[in-house]
């Protein structure tokens, strides 16, 4: 038996949260087909000691170094290190600062964290995330009618970590599960429509991703859950659902990242809510050519 390579590491390593690391360096990693590259992140790394521990773990084990220490004094350390140590290291914040300082003619204030603060967008989000758990996967429909974005789609069309992640950005976010031969809870057709957005997929993606996750839960792939047939009913179910819901926009998640998939509806969800302070909720053709459901 041929062993698989095993995976190089790139190590992001921050002085805050690492979110701004870990969107870009993944936002690089798309453009390339099925890298054999896993992620590692450092955040609130601000110590010397600390930065030397990892830039000494990269060297044995790291790919590249993504690094956004604004510190000056710490930015230094790792730009010795990385000579020392013979570590790639690349900074994806440094050339934007350094580009608007000498735009602006304004120095840096090189401190950590900065825009971190305990204020009331901090505190919006983790209400957002909160609101996503207690409505994943279709609890508590009564909660519904609190909900910014609501999505409806068959297991594993991404519901749930596109929940997660509109959260983190603020939005209020509910998924309720289209299951064969259910309806729908009625608390859906009682909020406003223009908050709903349907999410389907392919029949071979769903397929790929059931029997992947039938294998992860070590349960026989052959199970009715992973089977074509069975999944091509369920996908006919629920594009008769969509079809009868005629105003929810429909976002085909077929080889889509999260990412992707959270920005289509963070765009159609703006657009739909300024049409309705325009007093025009409901209206789907603009959303038309998104996705088909046919």
């Amino acid at each position: 038996m041929i062993e698989s390579e095993p995976k190089k590491q790139i190590f992001v390593v921050s002085d805050s949260t690492g979110e701004t690391a870990t969107r870009v360096t993944r936002a690089a990693l798309n453009q390339f087909d099925q890298p054999n590259v896993a992620m590692k992140s450092f955040s609130r790394i601000r110590t010397s000691e600390e930065i030397e521990a990892v830039m000494r773990e990269a060297q044995e084990h790291a790919l590249v170094v993504v690094c956004t220490v604004v510190d000056p004094e710490q930015k230094e350390l790792v730009a010795r290190l990385s000579r020392e140590l013979n570590v790639d290291v690349i900074d994806p914040v440094l050339p934007v600062i350094s580009r608007l300082s000498l735009l602006m003619d304004l120095k840096p204030e090189g401190r950590p964290g900065l825009g971190m603060d305990m204020d009331e967008e901090y505190f919006r989000r983790i209400e957002a995330v909160e609101f996503a758990v207690k409505h994943d996967d279709g609890q508590m429909p009564s909660g519904l009618k609190r909900a910014d974005i609501v999505l409806v789609g068959l297991s594993r069309t991404s519901k749930t970590p596109v929940s997660t992640y509109l959260a983190q950005k603020g939005w209020k976010v509910a998924n309720v599960p289209v299951v064969l031969g259910i309806p729908l809870p009625k608390e859906l057709y009682e909020i406003p429509q223009n908050r709903i957005f349907g999410l389907t997929i392919n029949v071979a993606s769903l397929v790929r991703i059931r029997r992947a996750r039938l294998q992860q839960l070590n349960m026989p792939i052959d199970s009715e859950y992973g089977m074509r047939e069975h999944i091509i009913k369920e996908l006919k179910y629920g594009k008769d659902i969509f079809r009868k819901a005629s105003v929810w926009p429909i976002v085909d998640v077929s080889q889509k990242a999260v990412e992707e998939t959270a920005s289509i509806i963070t765009w159609m969800a703006q657009e739909r809510f300024s049409g309705e302070e325009k007093g025009d909720p409901n209206q789907p053709d603009r959303f038309s050519g998104l996705s088909s459901v046919s």
